[in-house]
């Protein structure tokens, strides 16, 4: 069973929750593949319901201790683009897409995003273009992200938020 695991972290992004859900989405994931879709919601209005997301077996909830295991569990992650999120998938080795929230202000995940694509660790895309990436998306040319040396990735996130 090809897995995906989607998360919003601690914070509402229902947009995320309602595009990954819809039939577009999950008829992409189909045609790649994957044929379970778990999807952590956080703090959203949206709980989708098990039947609700077509073509694909869907499991939901809000919160756990801890999501190591969804993450260890994931063919690929699709996140939200919290710099703990994208550090916790990116440790793990895992594939990820990054769905920048596009509505918030000063949007420094959008920074972090960008420049972790540039050095080729993720690939990511706002939740109009999620359905279009998860189409025509290449995993094959992401580079693992070195973890463990947290001064570099402290460096990294002055980099990219324009800090240094």
């Amino acid at each position: 069973m090809k897995k995906v695991f989607v998360t919003v972290g601690t914070t509402s992004f229902d947009e995320l929750i309602e595009t990954i859900t819809s039939a577009e989405a999950a008829q992409a994931l189909k045609a790649r593949g994957y044929d379970c879709l778990v999807v952590q919601v956080g703090r959203g209005a949206l709980l989708p319901d098990a039947d609700s997301c077509p073509h694909i077996r869907l499991e939901a909830f809000r919160y756990k201790n801890s999501l190591a295991e969804d993450i260890k569990q994931a063919d690929l992650i699709i996140s939200h683009a919290g710099a703990g999120s994208c550090l916790e998938a990116l440790g793990a080795g895992k594939p990820l897409l990054v769905v920048v929230n596009d509505k918030l202000m000063n949007n420094h995940q959008l920074e972090l995003a960008k420049q972790l694509h540039i050095d080729s660790h993720l690939l990511y895309c706002t939740c109009s273009t999620l359905t279009e990436t998860l189409r025509t998306m290449d995993l094959s040319v992401l580079r693992p992200f070195l973890s463990g040396q947290p001064q570099n990735f402290a460096n990294f996130l002055d980099k990219a938020l324009g800090i240094k």
